[in-house]
């Protein structure tokens, strides 16, 4: 008779929970202080309007902020997405092409977003 307890147990599946859910974590510690940021400066801003916001964007530590930003926004968004597929998708070829369209859609995104904010 076999003993499934203690050091020797098999423990089967892909062993993604406590990293994911550290990386939802600290992604969305990152998105809400970069909101803090947004709307502390949309509060303060003397000038409320276009040149106000290029112009805070337009400096290097909120472009490289708004980059670590985009970077969390996306892994975030790809971690909970692909749980989704993953646990309520089951047919493999469904599911990987629901996987493919879900990476190149964030990576379109992301691309878009640092095109966008390296042009201010």
């Amino acid at each position: 008779m076999t003993d499934n307890i203690g050091r020797k147990r098999l423990v089967v599946g892909a062993h993604y929970g406590l990293r994911d859910w550290l990386s939802q974590r600290v992604t969305a510690i990152v998105l809400a202080a970069y909101s803090v940021v947004l709307v502390l400066a949309a509060l303060l801003t003397s000038e409320p309007g276009y040149y106000g916001w290029s112009g805070l964007f337009a400096q290097t530590w909120m472009k490289v902020f708004t980059l670590l930003a985009l970077l969390s926004f996306v892994y975030h968004a790809w971690v909970g997405v692909r749980d989704i597929w993953m646990d309520y998708i089951k047919p493999v070829g469904i599911r990987l092409a629901l996987q493919i369209f879900t990476i190149l859609w964030l990576l379109g995104c992301g691309i878009w977003v640092i095109d966008v904010l390296w042009r201010v």
